[in-house]
């Protein structure tokens, strides 16, 4: 499974006070990159998504990495008898399609959830751009070992946690990549469907449904339609069990 991806796009302004801050550090931001400094290195390609259109598909050729520079997608995979599995969202600074190098084709469909903007850097003279661009560098190692690590920590949360926990853990994933990013990590609107959302965490949508009912009734978060407000985030990491996203 992919990293967890941030499900939620910030509530405008997108700079909400950042108070009850998650209680496990959040992850370090990633270096920022140029798009004026990338384009002197290699063709860098604007490409801006709506709602519901597909960046890639699985089976089309591999050909390039893409930065996510705005808005937010989603990742999914599918058999062959027609069932499907979301595995990941993902948001600004994140590297989509890396788990393609090495191979001709994409292996999983790509879809815009809001309206994103990505940059194409054809693979493979993004390689040779990163021996003149160290940020691109420490921004292809960083998403490569996050895939290793997230898949990891993932696969050992969904064998061992219940419903709630995986939900709780869920929020804190997306608190603190927020927190990263410099928006709120308290404060947040969900932009995925409670279907969507079991579906990355193995479980049915009235079970989420209900999950998030119950966070709320306890006073963990407020839950208001898709706007989610996180009051007491140690009260969630326990819950978890002291488990971590990343």
């Amino acid at each position: 499974m992919n990293a967890i991806a941030a499900t939620v796009a910030t509530v405008a302004p997108e700079r909400i006070a950042r108070s009850a801050a998650p209680a496990a550090a959040a992850p370090e931001a990633l270096p920022a990159l140029d798009f004026e400094v990338l384009r002197q290195h290699m063709t860098v390609v604007r490409r801006k998504l709506t709602p519901g259109q597909y960046l890639y598909r699985a089976g089309q050729p591999f050909h390039a990495l893409y930065l996510v520079h705005a808005g937010f997608l989603k990742s999914r995979v599918a058999s062959p008898d027609g069932r499907e599995q979301i595995t990941g969202f993902h948001l600004r600074g994140e590297l989509l399609a890396v788990d393609s190098i090495g191979t001709a084709t994409h292996g999983c469909d790509v879809i815009a959830l809001d309206f994103s903007e990505v940059w194409e850097l054809a693979y493979p003279p993004v390689l040779h751009a990163c021996m003149r661009v160290p940020e691109l560098q420490s921004r292809l190692t960083a998403a490569l070992s996050a895939e290793i690590r997230r898949d990891r920590n993932w696969m050992l949360a969904l064998g061992t946690l219940d419903a709630e926990q995986r939900v709780a853990l869920f929020l804190l994933d997306l608190s603190q990549r927020y927190q990263a990013m410099g928006f709120s990590p308290s404060h947040f609107v969900l932009r995925t469907t409670r279907a969507e959302m079991g579906s990355f965490l193995a479980l049915k949508h009235e079970t989420v449904t209900r999950a998030l009912s119950h966070l709320h009734a306890l006073g963990h978060i407020v839950v208001e339609r898709r706007e989610v407000r996180i009051r007491d985030a140690q009260a969630l990491t326990r819950l978890a069990g002291g488990a971590r996203p990343h």
